[in-house]
């Protein structure tokens, strides 16, 4: 090995590592904060102490914002999973004229037209629906917004399923709806898994829209109530907002790696024909 290598190796390494220690030092700091006396806006060995929790428990929305994001969460995920389902099934098998282009343009205009840009139409549609301060409401907009891009990735699945397992599947009588429940649905649960992590995620974290549309602090999710530990003077409180950052990314990080150790490689895996 020349000394250019060498160099080379040791200037990749080092690299490497600056790059790791940059991105490792928000983790660290959001382990070892919550259980630190007085944390600062730094990482250091904290001073134990379960008191952030004791004072997080104390606070009348921690808990109640963390299970209104769980319904959240799940709704929006059911009705996205669901009508994703149902949607990407009909478009890969009934050959629409336009179909494809229709299909794009929902994608496109899902990504320019953006909860900031559409929030004064919906909410006057949430008021003349009568859904304002309703979880319903929420779950309702977030899945409208969040359908164009399940469809699309669906839709991929779906159309690599062969139809010959329907086809033996309508010999036998089954519905449509039977076909999709119990033929097409198990063979792309790996997509069906992707699409509810996807949303998931993506709701676990909105704030615009629950923060338009939900005037109760009873029914305002955590990414909402976060934005309450600050103080009077606008300081936030860092050992509120460090404890119950904590327990608020432990159910995504919790789900991440069930989806990931249940499915593995085959995660994105598709079907042969």
């Amino acid at each position: 090995m020349t000394a250019r290598d060498l160099l080379r190796k040791v200037a990749l390494t080092t690299f490497i590592s600056l790059v790791l220690g940059f991105f490792s030092l928000p983790l660290l700091w959001l382990a070892f904060a919550p259980f630190d006396k007085d944390p600062q806006i730094a990482v250091s060995v904290p001073e134990f102490t379960l008191h952030n929790f004791r004072v997080l428990m104390d606070n009348p929305y921690a808990l109640t914002s963390l299970r209104n994001s769980v319904i959240l969460a799940a709704g929006t995920a059911a009705f996205v999973v669901t009508c994703a389902a149902l949607a990407s099934y009909a478009l890969s098998r009934v050959h629409i004229p336009g179909r494809d282009v229709m299909l794009y343009l929902l994608l496109l205009l899902s990504s320019i037209i953006t909860g900031t840009a559409a929030m004064v139409p919906i909410f006057l549609l949430a008021f003349n629906l009568h859904l304002i301060d309703s979880h319903l409401g929420v779950i309702l907009v977030l899945t409208g917004g969040l359908l164009p891009t399940a469809i699309f990735i669906l839709k991929d699945f779906t159309d690599a399923t062969p139809k010959s397992y329907e086809e033996a599947a309508r010999v036998f009588g089954a519905s449509p709806l039977q076909i999709l429940r119990h033929v097409v649905a198990p063979t792309i649960r790996p997509a069906l898994a992707t699409v509810t992590v996807w949303t998931v995620a993506q709701v676990w974290g909105d704030f615009l829209m629950p923060f338009l549309l939900l005037r109760n602090p009873d029914k305002a999710p955590a990414s909402v109530i976060m934005y309450t530990f600050y103080t009077e003077g606008g300081q936030p409180d860092l050992a509120l907002i460090s404890t119950f950052s904590l327990l608020y990314s432990l159910p995504v990080v919790v789900m991440y790696l069930f989806v990931s150790r249940r499915y593995g490689f085959r995660f994105y895996g598709g079907i042969k024909r």
